[in-house]
């Protein structure tokens, strides 16, 4: 069984979707990532294995960066770590990309 995407479930959003219906159909944006798997066998506290990653959003793309956009920010439940979210909350924009792991 595959998840229904919100408008198959009858839910109406203004607008078009893009030619792929992702983040990556909103011209000017960027994103990237890198995912890093090292090692096999137990951990070995600075030596491994490794499994991580991260994903890169950069709103104005890679030419523009320090350009602002403009930034909002939620807390859905009030736990983890949200860095920077007091500048946003501050300033109202976001200076360089988005960065999640």
């Amino acid at each position: 069984m595959t998840a229904k995407r919100a408008r198959e479930l009858g839910l109406d959003f203004s607008g078009t979707t893009g030619q792929h219906n992702a983040i990556t159909d909103v011209p000017g944006l960027m994103v990237g990532y890198k995912t890093l798997m090292t090692g096999e066998g137990p951990l070995v506290t600075g030596r491994g294995p490794v499994r991580t990653g991260v994903t890169a959003v950069l709103p104005r793309g890679r030419g523009n960066v320090p350009q602002p956009v403009w930034a909002g920010t939620h807390s859905l439940n009030g736990n983890g770590e949200m860095t920077g979210t007091h500048w946003i909350r501050d300033g109202g924009y976001l200076l360089g990309p988005i960065m999640i792991t």
